[in-house]
């Protein structure tokens, strides 16, 4: 973690006319200082003003946390307010100091909670709010090599997980008995947290963020699984597989089955750089209502991946975003028939200089265990 980072974000703000950039706790300000602070109602910020050098606002109770993160070698200005301080006037102060005038753009963070915004804006009321994504999408979106490194490492943690599912995909055992085996793999297997389990059996696998339940897994069940969960570099695995319980597919399943395994393939193989965002959406989607099951995909293919699961780009159709190397995201084409079943396979991808890199590596057919 170096200084390289603030003053690139610096250098986009002037760039795009952001007078303040204020981050408070997430991936934001994790991304760009090193601080992976706790959320709450006191205010925690990281200020970049566009001119100046950024600082940090943080309760003082908390100071010393700033300290020992990566945040403490980077030789930051912090700010740290007593509880009875105006936390917000502190911040505002500070970067009126180094403007030498009240900012007229402020830019927040996409995930800002309200109470922080609107702090925000009654300590600086003539600035105008505004998001913050321009900015840090612009960085955040590309990796390094050594981002890229950590996806991989967590993506060959998921494919472990996934590796292991008969051990715990069996007839006769509830979604929930399944979801907390995995749960508990997701750990064993290098990660620091869950971020979500889906078993979504028969019909729940319909639903493509059905919530884990009672229902009991049956013999022949096609059952959805989309595991990920965070590293202890805080870089997050996301991977989806589709498999069938105690029994072979029937002809129609596999047929379809067939078509979303070609899109999913289709769709990574025409990642490269140059090709708009849409266009991966694209060839997903021409594949799968080519073959007449178009109305059965439901959601975007895909969604950048880094520090949060869902983050920038976005492959969807209307962004229209060329690709770089260094972008990374999910490639998930899915097929849900309303009361009976759904699949969905997903891939984390990197956009290369001359086309893509897959980090998940298990079988991407129909897995059939044998309940």
């Amino acid at each position: 973690m170096t200084l390289d980072r603030l003053h690139a974000a610096r250098a986009v703000a002037g760039e795009l006319g952001v007078d303040l950039l204020v981050l408070t706790p997430g991936a934001d300000l994790r991304y760009l200082c090193g601080y992976a602070a706790h959320a709450m109602e006191r205010l925690t910020a990281l200020a970049v003003p566009r001119r100046g050098e950024p600082f940090l606002v943080v309760p003082r109770l908390e100071a010393p946390m700033v300290d020992a993160a990566p945040a403490g070698a980077l030789g930051l200005e912090v700010l740290a307010w007593d509880e009875t301080d105006d936390a917000f006037a502190v911040l505002a102060g500070a970067a009126v100091g180094r403007l030498g005038a009240a900012p007229g753009r402020v830019a927040v963070g996409s995930r800002t909670w309200a109470e922080h915004a609107l702090g925000v804006q009654r300590a600086l009321p003539g600035a105008v709010l505004e998001l913050a994504s321009p900015v840090v999408d612009q960085l955040r979106m590309v990796k390094t090599p050594a981002e890229v490194e950590e996806l991989a490492l967590a993506g060959a943690a998921i494919d472990r997980v996934h590796a292991r599912m008969g051990e715990w995909l069996t007839v006769g055992r509830t979604e929930a008995e399944v979801g907390a085996d995995v749960a508990a793999a997701i750990l064993a297997e290098g990660h620091v947290a869950v971020d979500f389990t889906i078993v979504g059996s028969g019909p729940n696998g319909a639903s493509p963020h059905h919530e884990l339940s009672d229902r009991v897994v049956e013999a022949g069940d096609l059952v959805v699984v989309d595991i990920g969960g965070e590293t202890a570099t805080g870089y997050r695995s996301d991977c989806t597989r589709t498999y069938v319980v105690g029994g072979s597919p029937d002809a129609e399943v596999a047929e379809w089955y067939a078509v979303l395994h070609a899109a999913q393939q289709a769709a990574t193989a025409a990642v490269r750089p140059g090709v708009p965002a849409e266009e991966i959406d694209a060839t997903a989607r021409t594949v799968i209502a080519d073959a007449g099951w178009g109305g059965y995909f439901i959601h975007r293919t895909g969604h950048g991946i880094g520090l949060d699961t869902h983050e920038a780009p976005y492959i969807v159709a209307g962004n229209r975003l060329p690709l770089e190397p260094g972008m990374a995201f999910s490639v998930e084409p899915g097929i849900y028939l309303p009361g009976r079943h759904g699949a969905r396979i997903e891939d984390i991808v990197v956009c290369t200089d001359d086309g893509v890199r897959v980090l998940n590596n298990g079988p991407r057919g129909l897995v059939e265990l044998p309940g």
